[in-house]
Order: structure tokens, then C-alpha cells, then sequence
């Protein structure tokens, strides 16, 4: 399975890699595991703010995630030169910035977590994860995920 393929297929077009906002690099890779830095949810080229259980419902921030994702795929293959070369998503750090009663961090972050799998197949794309609920993400975005993948 050619992962571009799979990508074509859903219309989808890595973005490039987005300037850090502040004393950090977007990457590092270390032996064959690759570490991407926590990407923000974007929409329209801009942080996607907002807070779930107060202004945002968990459909909208599950789909802050997927784009998040898409995002980091973009990352990854500036990273690694080639998205056939993971052999694993290993890990997902999800932080969704959200009020103290709400609960479903853990759907939000399907939406990166499901586009892993479609991407990558299950053997690859599945993955651990972590999910948070937090009082703020810089910029008020809704939600920002780290990587983890190892590489061939």
C-alpha cells in the first residue's frame, strides 16, 4: 500500500511544515523514532479557537483533530522524505481545551487517531495515546497533538 495513494484517494494534501512560534523545532529524530512537536488546530489558516463544552461541541473539535493530523502528516514527511517509510505511528498526545465538566477528550481525539488508521493501515497507523482535558492551549486553540513514530 503507497500511503501518497491512499492520500490521493481522500483528497488530501500535506501542507508544509509550520514555522515554530517559538523557541522550538517542529521535529527531532533520534535512531529510528521520530518526535513531532505539538501542532494547534488551524481552520482557514488560523488557530481554531475555541473551548469544548462552553463554545465548541465534540463533533467540531473531533474535527479540529482530523485536520490536526493532516497537519502532522504534513510534518512527518518533511521529516522522514517519505510517509512509506513508517513502520509505526507509535503515540498521540491530544491536550483539547476544555471546561471541567466536559468529558469526551477522548472522542475529540479520535479524529486524529481514526485518520492514523485509514492512512496508514491498522498495522501501522494504530497507535497509543494519550488524551487531556486542559484549561488552555496557546493562541485558544481548541486542541493540539504531539507524534510519535518510528521509522524503517
Amino acid at each position: 500500500m503507497n500511503v501518497y495513494d491512499t492520500l490521493t484517494s481522500m483528497h488530501i494534501t500535506l501542507p508544509p511544515v509550520a514555522i515554530p512560534a517559538a523557541a522550538y523545532v517542529p521535529f527531532i529524530q533520534t535512531g529510528k523514532m521520530v518526535f513531532l512537536s505539538g501542532h494547534i488546530a488551524k481552520k482557514d489558516g488560523k488557530p481554531w479557537v475555541g473551548q469544548l463544552g462552553k463554545n465548541m461541541k465534540t463533533e467540531e473539535g473531533k474535527a479540529a483533530a482530523h485536520a490536526i493530523a493532516i497537519d502532522l502528516l504534513g510534518t512527518l514527511h518533511a521529516a522522514v522524505g517519505d510517509l512509506n517509510r513508517v513502520k509505526r505511528i507509535v503515540k498521540l498526545m491530544s491536550l483539547v481545551n476544555s471546561t471541567a465538566d466536559f468529558t469526551e477528550q477522548h472522542l475529540v481525539t479520535n479524529g486524529a487517531s481514526e485518520l492514523f488508521v485509514q492512512v496508514f493501515g491498522p498495522e501501522i497507523g494504530t497507535h497509543a495515546r494519550s488524551a487531556f482535558g486542559v484549561a488552555q492551549i496557546p493562541l485558544g486553540a481548541c486542541v493540539e497533538i504531539e507524534l510519535i513514530a518510528e521509522i524503517a
